[in-house]
């Protein structure tokens, strides 16, 4: 592993990221690390990363010059997205992806593709409307009644629920069949999945919410 932490990493990407959304991330997670050209948006926040990880072909030379050698790991391969370089290579309890979102559709649909690829480690992205991340086998929220609560499967899943308007029990769900987006809290929810396929989307005023949660809540799915 690059970086190690007992507790919560930000990771900044190099799609849509301001300084507020990454100053937000850093109050959950002080550990800054950039995912290539994310180190500019870093750097422009008055950021030093920690570590920039990924394939540098993005990150401008004249903006990697502020940043010491030693915290610069290039990662050389091309089959993987930088999110997808970055994420294998940090070890924390929580990690709050920014800057993953907004500029690009294939490069979100490619992070979502590595949450569900990578299911061990707990990330949740934040964008300027919503927060997404993958559903842990049992997922408890205290969220206040009419709550958006979006799940997309990314995967073949089913699961059960509690304190949703319309429960998920006994339905199956698949990217091209039954979808369950725009569901409402009711209160307190409570949804158990059967794999790591689901994908949650909550309004992005839940960060704090679900980052305390996710922390909080032992079990995961287990790493490979």
């Amino acid at each position: 592993m690059i970086v190690e932490e007992s507790q919560t990493v930000t990771l900044v990407g190099a799609g849509s990221a301001t300084k507020a959304e990454i100053d937000r991330c850093l109050a959950l997670g002080p550990t800054l690390v950039a995912a290539d050209g994310g180190a500019a948006h870093c750097l422009a926040a008055d950021h030093l990363p920690t570590a920039v990880i990924g394939d540098m072909d993005s990150l401008p030379a004249d903006m990697r010059a502020h940043i010491p050698a030693d915290r610069v790991h290039p990662v050389g391969e091309q089959d993987s997205t930088d999110f997808d370089k970055a994420l294998r290579n940090i070890s924390a309890a929580l990690v709050l992806g920014v800057g993953f979102t907004g500029a690009r559709l294939d490069h979100q649909l490619a992070c979502y593709n590595v949450l569900v690829r990578q299911p061990w480690q707990r990330c949740i992205l934040l964008s300027d409307t919503d927060i997404a991340f993958l559903a842990p086998p049992r997922l408890q929220l205290s969220l206040q009644a009419g709550t958006r609560v979006s799940l997309f499967p990314l995967g073949l899943v089913e699961g059960v629920s509690d304190g949703l308007k319309w429960p998920i029990g006994g339905l199956t769900f698949t990217p091209d069949g039954r979808i369950g987006t725009s569901n409402e809290a009711l209160g307190d929810i409570d949804v158990t999945v059967t794999g790591p396929k689901m994908l949650v989307i909550l309004p992005q005023a839940e960060l704090e919410n679900v980052a305390a949660a996710l922390s909080a809540q032992p079990g995961g799915w287990p790493a490979p």
